[in-house]
């Protein structure tokens, strides 16, 4: 047992990381910093157990990776152990280019970037560290590899990514409801023509599955006082990116002080080498440590908002079926210049308006094939008694506007 590492996670019990490559990416910083990214952002501040790392995320995920290349070998697919090895490697650094507060920071800190992408970036990173071992891995992982079904488990409706973070974020948060069959959708899966598909007998933990995951946006991800909390920090950092354009001096970690002073999008990063140094420097203490100190600003709104996210002052929150009327907007945006005693033209720093659309299923995208014992391969909209699809694919919309407190 020399040659392998044991982690004791508690969802899925004992892990086994292999020394090797394997175990190399676990000990590298840029997989380390993992530790210091909370998987739920802000969620914490409804569940107050959700304080789980994108680190414990990605182990997770390798885990089920293991499980299901050895269900799908037993059943006769040909994976070489390099393959094996290199899938489990591309899985373990799925998330690796995620930002402090997961989601949250996207378009915020930069834009016109995917944390996908930046995960690649990284992953290249790891590589040239690893002298090329990773090649195959970053193949699979964006998918140019011959075998689809390898990028499939990284990448798909039922990937090792969603069957780990369903589990996991219904763990920690405590909302027993969102616990899948994760185990028995692995043990029914299996390749077709390149294909995922799953065995016909497993259509009862896909119905849950497909279930659950709906629960759980709503109930945790897109939770309106998570989406209030996520506004007050967005609408933070960038009012704190504006003073600093403005002149203003604003304390920063060197890290998070060179995005919030930089445009940065895709080209900046393959233009200026150190953007990747510096985002990998990156996690969630830098914005806290921060905000710490702009509780004090002399700005009136950066001071406001930094001690609304630190005294758990969230804006408040209404959540409409329909549009919200420019009349309303007009009006809360006078009342906050009002009470703060701030221009009208600063006032949408104090407030937001999103909509926020989720699909349970979606025809296009959520395609998932049943194998069924003479063959015959049905999407799963088709083989399900249960799921009316019409029903889950009707366009569900909220508008979530979101204001300071000041009662």
């Amino acid at each position: 047992m020399n040659d392998v590492k044991i982690i004791n996670d508690p969802v899925f019990g004992f892990i086994k990381i292999p020394k090797g490559i394997l175990y190399g990416i676990v000990e590298h910083p840029l997989f380390q910093r993992l530790n210091r990214i909370h998987q739920l952002g802000l969620a914490s501040v409804v569940y107050p157990g959700a304080r789980h790392t994108r680190f414990q995320h990605s182990l997770g995920a390798f885990h089920l990776m293991s499980e299901a290349i050895l269900n799908l070998q037993q059943k006769g697919i040909f994976i070489f152990e390099s393959e094996a090895e290199a899938v489990q490697a591309a899985i373990l650094m799925h998330d690796i280019g995620h930002g402090p507060f997961s989601h949250v920071l996207e378009n915020t800190l930069i834009h016109g970037i995917s944390h996908e992408e930046i995960s690649l970036l990284m992953m290249e990173e790891i590589n040239r560290s690893l002298n090329g071992q990773l090649n195959l891995a970053i193949s699979i992982f964006k998918g140019d590899y011959p075998k689809n079904f390898l990028h499939q488990l990284i990448s798909s409706q039922l990937d090792m990514d969603r069957l780990d973070y369903l589990r996991r974020d219904s763990f920690y948060t405590g909302v027993t409801e969102g616990n899948i069959g994760s185990a028995r959708i692995i043990k029914m899966l299996n390749v077709v023509n390149d294909s995922l598909v799953v065995e016909q007998k497993g259509i009862y933990s896909l119905e849950n599955y497909l279930t659950t995951r709906r629960l759980m946006y709503w109930q945790v991800y897109l939770h309106r006082t998570c989406v209030a909390y996520e506004k007050v920090l967005v609408n933070m950092l960038t009012r704190a990116k504006d003073l600093i354009r403005m002149g203003q001096d604003v304390f920063a970690s060197p890290a998070l002080h060179y995005f919030l002073s930089n445009d940065i999008d895709a080209e900046w990063f393959a233009t200026h080498p150190e953007t990747l140094t510096n985002y990998g420097e990156l996690d969630d203490s830098d914005i806290w440590s921060a905000m710490k100190a702009w509780k004090h600003h002399d700005d009136k709104i950066l001071s406001t908002l930094a001690t609304d996210m630190l005294d758990r002052k969230i804006f408040k929150v209404e959540v409409h079926e329909e549009p919200v009327s420019q009349e309303r907007i007009d009006e809360l945006q006078e009342n906050i210049a009002r009470e703060l005693g701030i221009d009208k033209s600063d006032a949408h720093y104090l407030m937001s308006l999103n909509t926020i659309q989720k699909d349970m299923y979606n025809v296009d995208d959520d395609s998932i094939a049943i194998l069924y014992k003479n063959g015959e391969i049905k999407d799963i909209s088709e083989a399900s008694e249960l799921l009316n699809v019409q029903l889950l694919s009707k366009k569900i919309r909220k508008y979530y506007l979101c204001y300071q407190r000041f009662e």
